[in-house]
């Protein structure tokens, strides 16, 4: 049986201990991850890894042991020390927080390194494998150190349940629990505490190095899945577990694969996948979104452009009359100057508006050129977005004070995302200062300005 099959099925006790021992650690990472994510906190679990090199070095320093929870002991409490410097920091000093950062996360870690080589050259500690906790040795777990995780990661889950609301509110509005009476410097503290005992906790499996990922990458590809705080918890902590599961199956399949860093490399794959395909958020969707969009814009732009030639061919200035609705075409030359379109694009955008019922064949002109002509349906939606464009640009002329020659462009951007509602919103508006008389309610506007033909090099015609 080869050894893919031997893990996936889990028959080798070692590989079962290993494997339950990171996914615990990547659960408990992960849902703790969130609230420092949202909270903006996501290097501090940095810095916090980094505080806990020197705690390893002084335990065993002093204690001559190298018993896990007596070592982790140490690293917790200088875990500790790293937050309360660094909250001493920001408090009663000018610094800045990510110097502060910067400031707890060297200096603690070059004490640890120090302490480190003192280490290694005692007797005592010359096999002592301290080197461990920096990139992790989750190949050497055994079900005592499996049971600490597992404990480790009850009680951060624990307290985040009974502290759910509290550490909500510190995320998403802290002026508001301090408002009604709540200390939530405390929580903040006690939050800062649990990424202490968590990071602690994912040195054995990780090392210090890489903790920081554990905390930060599988929150941040949850999010990309969803707007919703528990959902994405629970999104978290799946993704820490997958990740560690990976890591430790990749560890048992390769042996020189250090599972440490098997396990970072998951969460950068989850993350990769989740940011491209996530719905909503993912670059893909975001990317079709706006593709969509252009073409939306782009085809009502035709629409509107067929529309102003035909008012400037009846030379009239309110065009909602009949008589408007004539046989003659627009010819693509004349579209073509309107807008810079290339004939090209033309092709794309006619073939487009045909085939959902807003344009016409025309027929030939005496010159062999083809014109087209707005349907009943495509002049109605031409309308709508014509008299949408005029209000706002009469909208900025008086109140953001635009000249009106410049007018059109920033009008242009945002006739294709208004809503029905902010339309009427904005003529109530402009009827009550009388800029917009009112039997022009459920007429079509005059034009501010001149309405200009561009040539295809983007100058006046």
């Amino acid at each position: 049986m080869s050894d893919l099959t031997r893990f996936i099925l889990l028959e080798d006790y070692n590989t079962r201990i290993v494997a339950l021992g990171c996914m615990v650690l990547g659960a408990s990472c992960g849902a703790l991850g969130t609230f420092t994510l949202l909270r903006g906190r996501a290097l501090v679990a940095d810095t916090l890894s980094h505080a806990s090199l020197p705690g390893v070095c002084v335990a065993f320093l002093l204690l001559g042991t190298r018993e896990l929870p007596l070592l982790l002991l140490g690293a917790l409490v200088f875990g500790v020390l790293g937050v309360l410097s660094l909250a001493w920091i920001r408090r009663a000093t000018p610094v800045k927080e990510d110097a502060a950062l910067a400031i707890t996360l060297s200096v603690f870690f070059g004490l640890g390194i120090c302490l480190l080589i003192s280490v290694q050259h005692d007797p005592r500690g010359a096999h002592a494998g301290l080197e461990g906790f920096i990139f992790g040795k989750a190949a050497s777990m055994v079900r005592a150190d499996v049971i600490t995780s597992g404990c480790t990661a009850l009680l951060v889950l624990l307290v985040l349940l009974g502290g759910w609301r509290w550490f909500s509110l510190l995320c998403f509005d802290r002026s508001f629990g301090d408002a009604i009476g709540r200390r939530m410097g405390a929580i903040d503290l006690l939050l800062m505490a649990l990424v202490c005992v968590c990071t602690v906790a994912a040195l054995p499996a990780v090392g210090l190095v890489m903790a920081v990922a554990l905390l930060t990458i599988p929150p941040a590809a949850a999010r990309f899945w969803t707007d919703r705080l528990n959902v994405m918890c629970g999104l978290s902590a799946l993704f820490g577990a997958i990740a560690g599961y990976v890591g430790a199956g990749a560890s048992a399949v390769a042996r020189d694969l250090s599972t440490g860093p098997v396990i970072v490399l998951s969460c950068a794959l989850i993350f990769g996948v989740s940011m491209l395909i996530a719905p909503g958020r993912g670059v893909l969707a975001r990317g079709l979104v706006r593709l969509r969009m252009r073409r939306r814009m782009a085809e009502q732009n035709l629409l509107r452009a067929i529309y102003e030639l035909d008012e400037q061919r009846a030379n009239k200035p309110s065009p909602g009359a009949s008589d408007l609705r004539q046989e003659q075409g627009v010819t693509l030359d004349a579209l073509a100057l309107k807008r810079s379109w290339s004939m090209a694009q033309l092709d794309v955008l006619i073939t487009r508006a045909t085939r959902a019922g807003n344009l016409q064949d025309a027929g030939t002109t005496g010159v062999g050129t083809r014109s087209y002509r707005l349907t009943s349906a495509g002049r109605q939606a031409a309308a709508r977005l014509v008299r949408a464009h005029r209000l706002w640009e009469l909208f900025l002329i008086e109140q953001a004070r635009i000249a009106p020659d410049h007018v059109d462009r920033d009008a242009d951007a945002i006739e294709h995302v208004l809503p029905e509602h902010v339309i009427a919103d904005l003529e109530r508006q402009l009827i009550a200062e009388g800029r917009l008389p009112r039997e022009l309610l459920l007429d079509m506007p005059a034009s501010p300005h001149a309405i200009q033909r561009t040539s295809n090099a983007g100058v006046s015609a």
